[in-house]
């Protein structure tokens, strides 16, 4: 459809993570932020996950440009994977473009992606978008909202924000920018409705920088504390208050070197000394020692999870020793990052959170902060997203409250935003993939599929050889690792059923390889299921000699 104005968001939207958004012009398509999420507890045989860009890659020949508003993973996580798909050219600041260029040089596609750097608060035109950058205050350096002027007038895309007088690494929110914006009319803001249930203002990234110097004064032992790798106003904190105790400080963990070496390239961190390594860390003794790594949200790859089980080649904890999560908890992780915390409290390590001490601040607007944005701006209209239900619907109450009209929306809407009265025109296909290794698999489609039943089922694979005629050679192997012991009775006995079935079946099938696998794999079936009453996938390698 031409001739109008529209919304589309293909992730992010009813959900937290996975931010993939699409605005239409007349046809003209502009993407904004490509993040990846977790897996989580509904979907365990994943652990990360970007959006299906399907629809959007079938319309790239009409994708003038995808914008980027910031460092966080669930905003531009993505791109390595979905860029190869999509091949338009990358808007960012200059801390994004740092940032992405690391990533895109480990995918090894840095040299085919054109990357295009603006300075924040910078204003370029892409096609029919004029297109400008308003500075906010969020918990990476450089996060912008986007300013999208086009015929039919004005959009806000906010992006992840929040109003914070003292953000340590770069200004704060820009609310003359947001002032003017709101006089010249904004038709409609869509916006961050992450902490649209919570009360007052999310706090300051100053008052958690005067905590955790008075806290780590007064700590014993090693400390190692986790955070987000890309916030690097509390990464510069927790750096001070070490080095303001004697202590000096090693990064565990590659996100964590990656980000820095994109802060120092961009200029920040230029009053911290250089960290340690993990391999100078050894050498450090405990009481002068204080470590920053990866793993806050418990992802079993990342430093704090190989300490917690006891398995980092260079650092070990225990009793008197205290681990710090300088963050809060993604919903979805909890149960991860809960299992890390009660790994390191069982090897006698004190944990220290947000729940009981100031170790960490929001990045997101709490209601007051909400309030001022929407005075501030003045919107015709409102739409909520980068949440799931209950915060975007809490955000529209809000929202109307303060005169606008708000539309709530979910992936895949096709919000028409003019000309005429916004209205949802059509859907569009939307989906999750599955990052697995260098491959994407569809989250419902036939390989997680039996990977899921292989996680709570299991997988029994019988091996046995026949001659010409169907006859058994010998005693089937059966294999089924997490469901018996391989050489254990019920390995036995299940081989046993396996070779009288076989050699009950009629000639014709024992003579023909396929029939004969078919059979040996209901026979196997039908044992486990008398003997254990579980339905596992079950393999069958045949060998005829």
């Amino acid at each position: 459809m031409t001739g109008d104005l529209a919304f589309i968001p293909l992730g992010g939207t009813g959900e937290i993570g996975l931010n993939l958004n699409v605005y239409r012009c007349d046809g003209e398509l502009l993407a904004v932020d490509c993040g990846l999420g977790f897996g989580g507890p509904e979907h365990p045989e994943v652990d990360v996950m970007v959006p299906d860009p399907a629809w959007l890659v079938a319309r790239r020949d009409r994708l003038s440009a995808l914008v980027i508003t910031h460092a966080h993973e669930d905003h531009v996580g993505a791109v390595a994977h979905l860029w190869p798909q999509l091949r338009c050219p990358i808007h960012a600041s200059p801390f994004v473009s740092a940032v992405l260029r690391r990533k895109l040089g480990e995918a090894g596609i840095l040299n085919q992606v054109e990357i295009v750097t603006h300075p924040p608060g910078g204003r370029w035109r892409v096609g029919g978008y004029d297109l400008e950058f308003l500075r906010v205050a969020h918990s990476v350096p450089e996060a912008q909202a986007l300013a999208i002027r086009t015929k039919y007038g004005t959009v806000l895309h906010t992006g992840d924000w929040k109003l914070d007088p003292q953000p340590l690494i770069g200004p704060p929110t820009d609310e003359a920018a947001f002032a003017r914006l709101g006089e010249e009319g904004v038709l409609a803001m869509v916006c961050d409705s992450t902490n649209a249930l919570v009360e007052g203002h999310s706090g300051s990234e100053a008052e958690v920088r005067r905590n955790l110097a008075a806290l780590i004064k007064g700590l014993k032992g090693r400390i190692a504390v986790t955070c987000f790798a890309t916030n690097l106003a509390r990464v510069e904190s927790i750096a001070k208050a070490a080095r303001a105790a004697g202590r000096e400080v090693a990064l565990f963990g590659r996100s964590l070197r990656n980000a820095e070496a994109a802060a120092r390239e961009c200029g920040y961190l230029s009053d911290t000394p250089p960290f340690l390594s993990e391999e100078e860390a050894e050498d450090v003794p405990d009481s002068k020692l204080l470590v920053i790594c990866t793993g806050s949200q418990g992802e079993a790859r990342s430093a704090m999870a190989k300490i917690a089980a006891d398995t980092h080649p260079h650092i070990s904890l225990g009793e008197g020793d205290t681990v710090i999560f300088s963050s809060r908890m993604i919903p979805g992780n909890e149960r991860a990052i809960l299992r890390v915390q009660d790994e390191l409290s069982r090897a006698g390590v004190e944990v220290m959170t947000a729940d009981d001490h100031m170790v960490h601040v929001s990045g997101h607007p709490a209601r007051d902060e909400l309030k001022r944005l929407y005075q501030l701006v003045k919107p015709k209209y409102a739409v909520p997203v980068h949440g799931e239900w209950r915060h975007m619907n809490e955000h529209a109450n809000l929202a109307e409250s303060l005169g606008a009209i708000a539309y709530v929306i979910e992936d895949g809407d096709v919000l028409r935003l003019a000309p005429g009265k916004p209205d949802i025109v059509e859907a569009v296909p939307v989906g999750r993939l599955a990052v697995d290794a260098d491959r994407l698999l569809p989250l419902d489609g036939d390989v997680l599929a039996a990977r899921k039943k292989m996680l709570f089922n299991g997988i029994v694979v019988a091996s046995l050889a026949v001659d010409g005629s169907g006859r058994v050679l010998g005693q089937p192997q059966i294999a089924a690792p997490g469901l018996f012991d391989g050489a254990g009775e019920e390995s036995a006995q299940i081989a046993a059923d396996l070779a009288r079935a076989v050699g009950d079946l009629p000639g014709p099938t024992k003579r023909e390889d396929g029939p004969l696998r078919e059979a040996a794999r209901s026979a196997v079936r039908r044992a486990l299921g008398r003997r254990l009453r579980k339905r596992p996938t079950v393999e069958v390698h045949l060998l005829r000699v």
